[in-house]
């Protein structure tokens, strides 16, 4: 029963609550206001407790260059937060135009001074139609950002109507990781071409894409202006439907998605005068864009961008009217009758020639296997059974702690041999790194509830298990010589997931006092300090036979650093007793910065500067 669950849940959540409250009706009421008012910016309402920002879909965006070559970083000053994950993973990309135009809004001083007001609304709808859109969506990345280094968590809903895809494949996928996905919502005709513009190389095609613009902005000002903008004849608009549907179709192929520049974020709402289906996958999105384009025409395409006032209002009353579907075609299958109500919905009969494709669509996006309450349950017992394996570190490292040659677990583990205690204790390390492997793994593809990381239990149990491991990986790291290979641990051997628990951990105590210990932590608070002591033995070790005087005075300033960080996390007793050990590496390399200083005060004409410090 458990793969039979629900796969419409979200989507009916979703879908229920746009239909059924003001805010679809609101937004796009806004939208053409902003389209009609205040072209080329935005305007923002209050409406009892939901502050709403609109942004004009009159906008100038692809200029000379609207292809996917125009995918440029994101701006890292804005979006810090999201630019903090570990080496090897692609930059995120967005179209250069469409954020040189959030960049442009944001300068502005009318921008400037309506934004103290949003960041302290409790609750956030940011909207925009076309190009305004993509405004909206940046905006709303941009506020969760501010949200991520703050207290306060603002109800933030982003809805756009017609937009355009914004960035990369690595944008998505941070969304969806960032659990931000139930913030981003897309109403998209099933007619119109401006959703799926991008996913073709538009650059060809400039001069016919200027046109249609050109005539959008017109029938946005004005219905009757549009008319007037008569370049745009019936050669141009079904060039362009052709060029895009081919693309489309080459897109939608075995793996041709891989090659895709630009891909949907959030969850799409597929509108027809019928009423309208809810799709979160973005495979599945893009699949669902390709074949309701087949059935259209270049007309159809083109005219149904400026309709949306005409779907959010068919939707709405969709909402209060029940389906009619003929008795004898329903199938016999729950699941299958869901398949074809949703179809029926976008005005695509089971007879018709893509329905076949249109039920592969939505059986893709289908969310397989068990609920993520139901793998989080079963998660937890695998945590439980993990736990010996923790168990057996936490003794060897008790042992060691205690053991004569002072040393410690961590130098211990480092200078191992191949007893089977330590061959033992090496795999279930690796036991471990398994099972935390999996849970972000699972995290990051919808299948655990999405406040797993604010979860105390599973916080707690990731924290503790960096606290204890991390330190045995960086022993494994400088025992096999990696650091000569690669470079020294934290910036090119730390494991991803480390970083993503010190995000959960940071998350967690925002705005906490740590209170003031009284004795010596059981395990060093700060997981990386024995990376930090390897890096501080090699710049000793530098520093000695270093001629240039100010590469010198930079590798002396480095280690006073470390010596000042170290002293303080043992002042404050957030190390473990192993770290004070008389073997330790640390202890060594203390008295080898001992030594080193009081060599230099046999030089002092030679090292003024550094004896200063």
């Amino acid at each position: 029963m458990d793969a039979d669950t629900s796969c419409f849940e979200t989507s009916e959540i979703l879908a229920t609550f746009l239909a059924s409250t003001p805010v679809l009706s609101e937004s796009w009421r806004l939208c053409h206001l902003a389209n009609t008012n205040s072209p080329r910016s935005f305007l923002m309402e209050s409406i009892g407790n939901v502050c709403y920002v609109a942004f004009s879909g009159i906008q100038d965006v692809f200029g000379s260059d609207p292809n996917c070559e125009g995918l440029v970083p994101l701006d890292a000053s804005l979006f810090a937060p999201l630019h903090r994950y570990g080496e090897g993973e692609e930059v995120i990309m967005v179209h250069a135009g469409m954020l040189n135009l959030f960049l442009s809004i944001c300068d502005s001083p009318n921008f400037q001074t309506q934004m103290s007001i949003m960041e302290r609304a409790k609750s956030l709808v940011i909207t925009g139609h076309s190009l305004g859109g993509t405004a909206a969506s940046l905006l709303a990345i941009c506020l969760l950002c501010q949200s991520l280094l703050s207290s306060s968590q603002p109800s933030i809903l982003c809805l756009t109507f017609g937009s355009p895809l914004l960035g990369n494949e690595t944008l998505h996928r941070v969304i969806l990781r960032e659990r931000w996905a139930g913030n981003f919502c897309h109403f998209t005709s099933k007619n119109d071409i401006m959703p799926r513009l991008l996913l073709a190389p538009v650059a060809s095609f400039t001069p016919q894409v200027q046109i249609l613009l050109d005539f959008w902005r017109l029938s946005m000002t004005c219905p009757h202006f549009g008319q007037l903008a008569c370049q745009l004849n019936d050669e141009i608009k079904s060039s362009i439907f052709r060029f895009v549907l081919s693309h489309l179709e080459a897109l939608v192929q075995v793996e041709g998605l891989e090659r895709s520049p630009f891909w949907p974020m959030g969850s799409y709402v597929f509108c027809s005068q019928r009423g309208a289906i809810c799709v979160d996958n973005a495979v599945s999105v893009i699949k669902m864009m390709h074949l309701l384009l087949v059935v259209s025409s270049p007309n159809c395409s083109i005219e149904d961008h400026l309709n949306y006032g005409d779907y959010v209002g068919a939707v709405s009353v969709q909402f209060s009217k029940a389906r009619n579907f003929p008795q004898s075609k329903i199938p016999d299958s729950s699941y299958e009758a869901g398949v074809a109500l949703a179809l029926e919905s976008l005005e695509i009969t089971p007879e018709a020639p893509v329905a076949i494709m249109g039920q592969d669509c939505l059986k893709m996006a289908r969310r397989m296997g068990r609920t993520p309450n139901l793998n989080c349950a079963n998660l937890a017992i695998r945590l439980s059974k993990i736990t010996p394996y923790r168990s057996e570190i936490e003794w060897y490292k008790a042992c060691y702690d205690e053991a004569d040659h002072q040393m410690g677990y961590y130098d211990s583990f480092k200078m191992r041999g191949a007893s089977k205690r330590d061959s033992r204790i090496n795999m279930n390390r690796h036991k471990l790194a398994g099972f935390w492997n999996n849970v972000i793994h699972m995290l990051e593809n919808n299948l655990l509830p999405h406040d797993l990381p604010r979860r105390g239990k599973w916080v707690n149990a990731a924290h503790f298990y960096k606290l204890l491991v991390e330190p045995l990986d960086i022993a494994e790291y400088y025992r096999t010589g990696m650091h000569h290979v690669r470079g020294h641990y934290r910036k090119h051997g730390r494991e991803r997931r480390y970083e993503i628990f010190d995000k959960w951990w940071n998350d967690r105590r925002l705005g906490e006092e740590g209170s003031k210990r009284s004795k010596f932590a059981s395990l060093t608070q700060d997981s990386c300090f024995w990376a930090k002591v390897e890096e501080a033995r090699e710049l000793i070790d530098s520093i000695r036979c270093e001629s240039d005087m100010m590469t010198r005075a930079t590798i002396w300033s480095k280690i006073n650093e470390f010596e000042r960080d170290a002293r303080k996390l043992i002042e404050s007793k957030e190390v473990s007793k192993d770290v004070l050990k008389k073997n330790s590496s640390y202890s060594l390399w203390v008295e080898e910065w001992r030594e080193l200083k009081s060599q230099m005060q046999h030089f002092p004409h030679q090292f003024p500067s550094l004896l200063d410090g």
